[in-house]
């Protein structure tokens, strides 16, 4: 069995298991703030098939940077739409955390019993890659430029009209998606030097173990 393949086994899980409940939790975010969309769309779900986008999660695989399918959501049904916009907004990024500190604080737990076998070995890489890929999906959507989510919180935290045109901003956009495609072609990894670090910080945190084992 080839390291790619056991490499692809290891993370592939992970990265559905992350993919999934960062844009479930802004579904059912949404729905209970009053908006239908999301389970009109049948988005309200744990089911991957429904969250999943298939080039974002090939690419994800590939180059390390990928992307679910986001949930629609139409303001006309909130309460209070710049409020509600950055509850939904953040509770990706924060099932996600979530997610790496229940995950990690087992993997704390279950390390003395899980590292004494090859099975247990491999089902702890397979969490511990949840972990890790958990807290960099939570940084990296909480980086505060257009479409990720810290834009959407940020933008709607604005007083306005400078709030509207910081979402709005096509540039930003376009300048955070040729900043991921120089570092994917030069191997320079801006982005992940940024998220990176954090990360690693809160695993060891939350583990008590070096990445790895």
């Amino acid at each position: 069995m080839s390291a790619e393949f056991i490499e692809f086994l290891l993370w592939f899980p992970a990265i559905v298991v992350a993919l999934t409940l960062h844009e479930f939790a802004h579904a059912v975010v949404a729905d209970a703030l009053g908006d239908p969309t999301p389970r009109a769309l049948g988005r309200v779900t744990l089911n991957p098939l429904s969250h999943l986008d298939a080039v974002g999660t090939i690419l994800l695989v590939l180059v390390h940077f990928g992307w679910g399918r986001p949930v629609p959501v139409d303001t006309r049904f909130l309460r209070n739409p710049r409020r509600d916009l950055v509850l939904i907004a953040a509770a990706g990024p924060a099932i996600n955390l979530a997610t790496a500190v229940v995950v990690g604080l087992c993997l704390r737990v279950l390390a003395p019993t899980l590292l004494v076998t090859s099975m247990g070995t491999f089902l702890f890489l397979s969490m511990q890659a949840l972990v890790l890929l958990s807290l960099l999906l939570a940084f990296f959507n909480l980086i505060p430029l257009p479409p990720l989510d810290g834009s959407k919180v940020l933008g709607n935290l604005l007083p306005e009209p400078l709030g509207s045109r910081y979402r709005n901003s096509s540039w930003l956009m376009w300048g955070l998606l040729a900043v991921i495609l120089f570092s994917s072609l030069t191997g320079t990894y801006l982005i992940t030097g940024l998220i990176f670090p954090p990360a690693r910080l809160l695993y060891g945190l939350l583990v008590g173990l070096p990445l790895g084992g």
